[in-house]
């Protein structure tokens, strides 16, 4: 484009050229008064050619040129990025449905140095089995069958046991970090899976007694071990699928709120953000369930809906229930993808007055 031109022309092409900012109609009177910028008789714009502003502007552009022409020779082809992203996505999905299929039980001893009776958790199907005296040997046949074994000091558990796992996963449920330092003069907490439980799960009273347990032991009274202890397993399943959720345990005690990462989850396995980043992509809902550890029989009982909402990043995101209610994901203990649409949910969500 050559040649003086009026100023709605020229408020029209650096507009045009500016999508994220802009030009304003009031900037030419600016430009008036810029000494680069001539003003004709008939009241047009010309730019003077000789002018130092002019100069350094046209070498600031032919610089970025020449910058994205020598960074074009080095940067990969957009094509070649696509595809390198396709292909790790299958690979994690890959990964993630190998360790969706993977057998897992947890173990539960008492006492745990020298075991007198056993509780073996299957995760997929909820089953409990104990063993108690002779019946031991039963259990560690049984854990043959599974490709995760996890349990509280899991290596030691199975050296007592005399069971070698192979080429087995292991996850060890004891506390991640021992203690926690509260204060400048060197007070500290112990952290016990006691503890964790309490504030992940909600489960006020989630171990029995290890007196009365060994008075139930010495009295013969296997019916009251095998219900407690199997009280205490389902304690160690409800940390464990916490866990598995968030790969986090939550610490709470006086005006501490934290978590601390675990070790017994893989960076591949399904967790709450892989399950919201597909509920958003498919448009489907998630249930979830809020609050407390869920009842052993029917876990999924106090299930409610969650809806994916994402900031205008397109980063961040937040789940909320069928009123428009943000749901505190540190509170969620299960959550699984609804088979129902987001759309035809909006459409009967009820309004709140």
């Amino acid at each position: 484009m050559a040649g003086p031109l009026d100023p709605e022309d020229v408020i029209s092409f650096a507009s045009a050229r500016s999508e994220r900012h802009p030009v304003p109609a009031k900037r030419a009177n600016y430009w008036r008064r810029v000494s680069a910028v001539r003003v004709t008789e008939d009241g047009r714009l010309q730019l003077d050619p000789d002018h130092d502003a002019l100069r350094s502007a046209r070498q600031a552009v032919i610089d970025r040129i020449e910058t994205r022409r020598r960074w074009a020779t080095v940067q990969p082809d957009p094509a070649v990025i696509e595809a390198n992203r396709k292909r790790f996505e299958r690979e994690r999905d890959a990964r993630v449905k190998e360790f969706g299929g993977m057998r897992r039980v947890l173990i539960h001893a008492f006492p745990a140095r020298k075991p007198a009776a056993v509780v073996l958790v299957d995760v997929a199907e909820r089953g409990l089995d104990t063993f108690v005296g002779d019946e031991i040997e039963g259990a560690v046949k049984k854990l043959a069958a599974y490709d995760l074994i996890a349990a509280i000091d899991v290596r030691t558990l199975l050296r007592t046991l005399r069971f070698e796992p192979g080429n087995r996963r292991l996850g060890e449920l004891g506390p991640p970090q021992k203690t926690r330092s509260l204060n400048r003069s060197g007070r500290t907490l112990k952290i016990t899976t006691s503890l964790l439980v309490q504030g992940s799960c909600g489960i006020s009273r989630p171990f029995g007694d290890p007196k009365k347990l060994r008075e139930y032991l010495a009295g013969g009274e296997v019916a009251k071990l095998r219900r407690r202890l199997e009280a205490d397993a389902k304690s160690l399943y409800a940390i464990y699928q916490y866990g598995r959720l968030h790969g986090t345990v939550r610490l709470r005690w006086g005006f501490l709120d934290e978590h601390i990462l675990v070790p017994w989850v893989h960076r591949d396995e399904m967790n709450l953000y892989h399950l919201k980043d597909q509920s958003y992509r498919r448009g489907v809902p998630l249930e979830v369930v809020v609050g407390t550890a869920p009842g052993w029989a029917d876990p999924w009982s106090r299930a409610q809906l969650a809806h994916v909402e994402k900031e205008q990043d397109d980063w961040r995101s937040r789940l909320v229930d069928d009123y428009g209610l943000v749901i505190d994901e540190r509170e969620i203990q299960l959550a699984r993808l609804s088979g129902r649409r987001r759309d035809a949910i909006t459409r009967a969500r009820p309004s709140v007055t």
